[in-house]
């Protein structure tokens, strides 16, 4: 987990999460409600697009407890936490599939992310600027997304 330790109250954010769909909407909405009251309101849109894939892949594939936490210091860090040590992994979605492009997008829109694994779970983080939004279109977004190259397109 992050160094909460150097982190005040005032900077940290959680939520616990049930496993269930409709929790979704609600995570994005404190989500964006504690934004605010940060300040960094450019980084909204990659932060709830982020935090929505995150959640949502905790509820399918993860297990309870669901636990939700950003932090905010020089760059705002969500971490999704469920208790299942299952590694995520970058899926080459057909073009047809209705799914499968969560962890795609959240490599699109963080800066950097990647998995911790705890006694009890894994810990899925994202790091994102505080100001801009994420990764601009079109930049270079490291080599695991050389997995999703679909020569077929």
């Amino acid at each position: 987990m992050a160094r909460t330790r150097v982190f005040g109250p005032e900077q940290v954010a959680d939520w616990d999460v049930p496993r269930d769909p409709a929790a979704v909407p609600r995570v994005r909405a404190e989500a964006m409600a504690r934004l605010e009251e940060w300040g960094p309101a450019e980084a909204g849109f990659a932060t709830e697009l982020i935090l929505s894939e995150l959640v949502t892949s905790a509820i399918r594939h993860g297990s309870a407890p669901i636990h939700v936490r950003l932090l905010r210091n020089r760059k705002l860090i969500c971490e999704v936490s469920d208790g299942s040590s299952t590694s995520p992994h970058l899926r080459h979605a057909a073009i047809t599939d209705e799914g499968g492009r969560g962890l795609f997008l959240v490599a699109r829109y963080a800066e950097r992310w990647g998995t911790r694994y705890t006694a009890t779970g894994k810990i899925i983080w994202t790091e994102q600027p505080l100001h801009g939004g994420g990764a601009e279109p079109g930049a270079d977004v490291g080599d695991p997304l050389d997995q999703w190259a679909d020569v077929t397109l």
